[in-house]
Formats: C-alpha cells, structure tokens, sequence
C-alpha cells in the first residue's frame, strides 16, 4: 500500500514537471501575442470611437468616425484603388508565378540560373529595385519609353507620373517583385508531384495542355489555395511599394487604404479616425478570407 502511494506521488511529480516544461514554451509565445498583436487590435478597436491626437485626452464620440468615412472622397478612392490593386494584382501574379514554376521544373538549361534572377527581385532591397524601376520607367529618358518612340508611339505613357498609367505601373511592378516567391512555393508543390501520374497519363495518351490540366493542377489546388490567400491578404497590406513608386500620386490615383491610415495617424495625426479606417480594412480582409476559405471547402465538397 506504502509502495503504491510513493508511485502515486512520483507519478504526480513527473506530471507536474512536464506540464512546467511544456507551459515554459508556451508562455512566452501567448505573451508575445498578447503584447505585440491582441492588445494593439483592442486598442485600436477602443480607439477607433474616440478622438484623440496622442497628446491630449482621448474624447469619446461613438461612432463618427465610421460615419465620416462615408463622406470621405479620400478613404472613397483610397478603397477603389485598393479593390483595382487587388483584383489585379492576386490573378497577375498568381498566373505569373504558376507558369514561371513550370517551366523552371521542365528539363530546361541553366534553369537554376533562372531560378535564382527571378527569386532576385523579392530578396533585392526595396529601395534598390524601385530606384531601378523609375529610371526604367522614366518618362524622359527611360529605355522603355525610347524604345516605344523607336517603334513609332510619339507620346509614350508618362507611367508613374500619369495619373491614368499610374495604378498599372504599381500593379507592374508588384507583380514582378513578388511572382519570384510565390514561384518557389509552386516549385516546391510541383515537385512533390509523383511522376507515376504524369506515367499513367501519358499511357492514356494525354499531351502536354491535358497533363496540365488533369495533373499539375488539381495536384497543385492546396498550394494554389495557399498563394491565393496570401496574396491576397498582402495586396490589402500594400503600402510600401505604393510608397517607393508613386507615393500614392499624382493625386489620389494610387492611393490606397493603408497609405491613407498612416497618412491620417502619423501626419495628421487623427488617430481615432485612423482606427476606424483600420477598422474598415480589417473587416474587408475578414469577408474576403472567409469567402475564400468557404469557397475552398465547398469546391472539395463536390
């Protein structure tokens, strides 16, 4: 009876041990979150109904900042171009990355060479590539436009100095800046493709377009949905690269959501009504990713 009970307690111990070691590792990550992500989400959840300039007391106003957003031609246009950023943006690169990771798997030459210029971009300095990118793009004396007035086009676009050429010169240039990473994410889903089916459709006579289509793809569809999602999301985030290339002109041309939250915290410093854009932003991504998460599950359904 004595020897049950000392085994008893030693088991208990053991336990108690293990869920110490097993909290240690835990703790800090939940603190890093509660520190670093949940609490600044509630603030600014709590901040988006109030007034405050982050010197004087905060003022509660309910929710005017959400109702002053719809007469706002900024965050108006700010919204419209973030939509166009997106729904061009995700399909472009997507695309590009997909067939790009193609025909880097085939049994080209040199193809990790390749492999390597095209992840350069996303790994390069921000600043470097977008340095780069105007001067290609100048509207005086770039190469692009020299090229189009060799081939006849007398007034070639001004890009990111025209406001109707602008989007498309962000959009451009975020499409070749980030199609290298999600290249490698499809490169590595291609290759874990067995070459049994790829065996087994060329028995039933499949060329290339229905090996494509019947194989890589629906192998590929969790990738895909992965590439989707972040692309997705990220294109919402864009502030950066709007930043480098056009800073968000010629007037609001570019503008786009995030551009216009810091604008509004961080130069004019309304940070409650900052909140209640982030607010709108937030919610946005939120029913994009569930319709996407629920489109998903309904196509594995069928």
């Amino acid at each position: 009876m004595q020897q049950t009970t000392e085994l008893s307690k030693s088991a208990k111990k053991r336990r108690w041990k293990e869920n110490i070691t097993a909290y240690s590792f835990i703790i800090p990550n939940f603190l890093g979150f509660a520190i670093f992500t949940l609490g600044p989400i509630l603030f600014a959840i709590v901040l988006s109904v109030h007034e405050w300039d982050g010197s004087n007391p905060m003022k509660f106003i309910g929710f005017d900042n959400f109702t002053r957003m719809w007469g706002d031609t900024r965050v108006r246009d700010a919204f419209l171009n973030t939509m166009v950023y997106v729904v061009s943006t995700v399909p472009l690169t997507l695309a590009s990355a997909l067939g790009l990771a193609v025909l880097l798997n085939s049994k080209i030459k040199g193809k990790n060479i390749f492999r390597t210029i095209s992840f350069f971009p996303y790994v390069a300095s921000l600043v470097a590539v977008a340095a780069v990118w105007n001067m290609i793009f100048s509207p005086v004396n770039g190469p692009i436009n020299e090229i189009l007035r060799m081939l006849g086009v007398l007034n070639p676009p001004r890009w990111a100095a025209d406001k109707d050429w602008a989007m498309f010169t962000v959009v451009l240039f975020s499409v070749w800046k980030q199609m290298g990473y999600y290249m490698v994410i499809f490169l590595a889903g291609l290759q874990g493709i067995s070459e049994e089916l790829y065996e087994a459709a060329e028995l039933d006579g499949a060329n290339k377009w229905s090996k494509f289509r019947n194989v890589t793809l629906p192998q590929l569809r969790p990738v895909t949905f992965f590439v989707l999602m972040m692309l997705t999301i990220n294109s919402f985030k864009v502030y950066d690269i709007v930043y480098m290339i056009t800073q968000a002109g010629p007037g609001t041309s570019t503008l786009v959501l995030v551009y216009e939250i810091y604008n509004t915290a961080f130069k004019n410093w309304q940070l409650g009504y900052s909140s209640a854009i982030s607010m709108l932003l937030f919610v946005i991504v939120l029913i994009v990713t569930v319709v996407q998460f629920r489109g998903e599950r309904n196509f594995n359904k069928e």
